[in-house]
């Protein structure tokens, strides 16, 4: 929460009982608790992420529920689901997409992407190869394979790794930056403990 109106108050609980909840936060990498704010007249409230991106509000129905990366998620309103959900075996190496928050049901979501969020629309067959790190959503419909983007060799030398290839039809998301290059890049710039003799 960056603001909020005065009247709104704060319920903070295990949103979908224990074992939701837990999944949610052992598999997803998300919170184990979720707050709920409430408000008799309406009001604002100002929501922010961790990492510096955009953020898009997207309408959630019934007959198309979607996928979410880990971290990608910030909020939503009542009336929509929360769970996760294995991608499959083959993503099992994938340090992204393993695990992904399957949302469903009515309402408002509102996801969060490192960098800049960029939506495409995949037709029928159509497929198109993302890097991991930089996928945020897709359609549940959407098909999601986990592959080297090469030979091995290949996914080895070249810094690239896993790759998913979706493939349509459907809709995805994607963000300009990952996570994961950020903490490679910055990990070792870190300072290191010294030993005084």
């Amino acid at each position: 929460m960056v603001f909020k109106d005065t009247d709104i108050t704060l319920e903070t609980k295990a949103r979908g009982g224990f074992m939701k909840s837990l999944g949610r936060s052992m598999l997803g990498n998300e919170s184990f608790f979720m707050n709920t704010w409430h408000s008799e007249a309406g009001g604002r409230i100002g929501l922010a992420q961790s990492l510096p991106g955009d953020m898009k509000v997207l309408d959630i129905t019934p007959d198309k529920p979607i996928k979410v990366q880990s971290g990608g998620y910030i909020a939503s309103t009542e009336g929509i689901e929360i769970e996760t959900k294995w991608s499959g075996a083959k993503t099992f190496f994938a340090k992204e997409g393993a695990i992904m928050l399957r949302i469903s049901g009515q309402g408002q979501l509102v996801i969060a992407s490192y960098g800049a969020l960029d939506e495409w629309t995949l037709g029928p067959a159509e497929t198109f190869t993302v890097d991991t790190g930089h996928l945020v959503t897709m359609s549940e419909d959407i098909g999601f394979d986990v592959k080297k983007v090469g030979n091995w060799k290949s996914t080895m030398l070249s810094g690239e790794g896993l790759v998913s290839t979706l493939t349509g039809p459907g809709v995805f998301t994607t963000q300009s930056r990952s996570q994961e290059s950020l903490l490679q890049w910055l990990i070792p710039r870190l300072p290191s403990k010294t030993s005084s003799a």
